[in-house]
């Protein structure tokens, strides 16, 4: 076990529990650029990762708070794990054929950390529409009447899902910031802890397929996972106490700067 790797769990985890970030977005371009990772197993390590640290915060919001929507989770997952099963099955076709498939994954790499800097930003203006739309508490909102497209609400939730599929696959980011994003957009009357709620929940079937897909494609490093995982429980504990004292619209944009220049680069190199 590195001392180095347990050090950056903990910071990592410090971090998700101070500004609710998803872990993806910070640790994959730690491990890329810190510690020299290939972009193939950053992403994996961290895939498996996400899905085993996840899983605590869903007993949290469905034992603790019953703030999940199954039915959204549902639809999501329809369009998220066939399109993560079809993302590793063309990553392992290009390994077969002896493709290099950094390129691909450091550029998809780079849009999701973009994308993810953009949404922090975005995140902050649906929040404060949420709070001036007339929004249905958590025991009477449904996908139904909490919904925007109505009729074309779940088509377009299993679309969102499947976006996220693909793009949580090749760059372990995306599950957690976007799809927030994605449900407040989608879903403006339900309140903002089922939204986080029901995102979470999805990110652990989504996260856990892919990274036992990269796991299958040799791109997990045992090691370091478990290193990851003794300092980022801490770290995410520490981080979700602080976070009621370190002003968030402070720490969001700087955030949201510093993974906008990092996407660039990964796109632009």
């Amino acid at each position: 076990m590195s001392l180095a790797y347990i050090v950056s769990g903990f910071s990592v985890g410090l971090l998700v529990g101070v500004t609710g970030v998803g872990g993806g977005s910070l640790m994959t371009p730690l491990l890329v650029f810190l510690f020299g990772f290939k972009p193939a197993v950053a992403v994996g390590t961290d895939l498996l990762f996400a899905a085993i640290t996840k899983t605590g915060g869903v007993w949290v919001h469905h034992g603790k708070h019953g703030s999940v929507d199954w039915k959204i989770v549902g639809w999501l997952a329809s369009g998220s794990l066939p399109m993560a099963g079809a993302t590793l099955y063309v990553l392992k076709h290009l390994m077969d054929v002896g493709k290099e498939v950094t390129g691909t994954i450091t550029y998809s790499l780079g849009i999701a950390l973009i994308l993810t800097a953009t949404a922090l930003l975005v995140r902050s203006i649906l929040l404060r529409r949420a709070a001036n739309a007339p929004v249905i508490d958590d025991e009477h909102s449904s996908p139904e009447n909490a919904g925007r497209f109505k009729h074309l609400q779940i088509p377009a939730t299993i679309l969102i899902g499947a976006v996220l599929g693909v793009l949580v696959t090749l760059s372990s980011v995306g599950a957690g910031a976007l799809g927030t994003v994605a449900l407040l957009f989608l879903y403006p009357r339900m309140t903002t802890l089922k939204i986080v709620g029901t995102d979470l929940a999805h990110a652990i079937p989504l996260t856990a397929v892919a990274g036992l897909g990269h796991l299958s494609l040799g791109n997990v490093d045992l090691v370091l996972l478990g290193s990851l995982l003794i300092g980022s429980l801490p770290g995410i504990w520490i981080g979700s106490h602080l976070s009621a004292k370190i002003p968030e619209k402070f720490l969001r944009p700087v955030l949201a700067t510093v993974l906008m220049l990092i996407g660039l680069k990964f796109v632009l190199q």
